[in-house]
């Protein structure tokens, strides 16, 4: 019971207190004074609609759901070839991923901003790949943003796909192709199946995360594309509407709860051993 007890204890402590605390703060009225005033009332949450979160929370759902869906399409296959090499070869592909998110986000994207700019090398690919007529600049852009989320999002997929890929049992592999099953059928209805549990665990990751990206968003993108982590900034910061603020963090985190179930729910129900 006591072993049960601290980690019910930490969860109460840094999860559940400040939940509460934000759920509280969203139902306070607005003084500028206190941060926030006595009383409930449900104003902040009427004045949702007044601070274009409808248009925030789109852009927030559709940057996580992109970023989710192609960091594990890009990281599944990743993962199952580094698992293919020899350990040396693995190590040093774990430990260039490691070093990958050790960087903070900050610096990413002010990396992806420099190497974006009209000089740099990515614009002039792009123009002798025929898919721009002269050098520009991709920032700010969607594109800039989804490409600094993937750079943070695929690490944490490879990683939470490499210990069940680098666990399978390969004799299950060897029996279906052994019985006409071609690389690709015995993949799709063997490998993908087994693993549809650190497969949901990516997709959720990522969801979560992209959701609550803000630095990307702020820096890398437009401000009519701004997601709602960004509005909640500036609420906040600027603006010194607590309330309001908290109002849109408490949407925010009821719309990732509400992905991350229905991704989960229909993985596992789509897809069966």
């Amino acid at each position: 019971m006591l072993c049960l007890g601290w980690p019910a204890a930490m969860l109460g402590i840094f999860v559940a207190a400040p939940f509460l605390l934000m759920l509280r703060v969203s139902l306070a009225p607005l003084d500028r004074a206190r941060l926030w005033g006595d009383g409930l009332t449900l104003n902040a949450f009427t004045q949702l609609g007044e601070h274009g979160v409808g248009k925030a929370l789109f852009y927030s759902t559709v940057f996580a759901i992109g970023v989710s869906l192609i960091s594990v399409v890009v990281a599944y296959p990743l993962t199952w070839l580094i698992t293919r090499m020899r350990k040396k070869a693995q190590v040093c592909w774990l430990i260039f991923l490691l070093a990958t998110l050790s960087l903070s986000d900050v610096l990413i994207t002010f990396s992806w901003q420099v190497m974006l700019a009209r000089k740099m090398w990515i614009s002039q690919l792009l123009v002798w790949l025929g898919l721009l007529e002269r050098t520009d600049s991709l920032v700010p852009g969607m594109g800039a943003v989804l490409c600094s989320l993937l750079y943070a999002s695929i690490p944490f997929c490879v990683l939470l796909l490499f210990p069940a890929l680098s666990r399978l049992d390969q004799s299950v592999i060897e029996a279906a192709r052994t019985m006409g099953a071609s690389a690709s059928q015995s993949f799709f209805s063997i490998v993908i199946p087994m693993t549809r549990t650190p497969i949901v665990a990516a997709l959720v990751m990522s969801v979560v995360s992209a959701m609550g990206a803000y630095t990307a968003p702020l820096i890398l993108g437009r401000p009519e594309t701004w997601t709602l982590s960004v509005l909640i900034g500036n609420t906040v910061l600027s603006a010194q509407d607590f309330p309001v603020g908290t109002a849109m963090a408490v949407v925010l985190l009821g719309v990732t709860l509400v992905i991350g179930t229905i991704s989960t729910l229909a993985l596992r129900r789509g897809v069966r051993p």
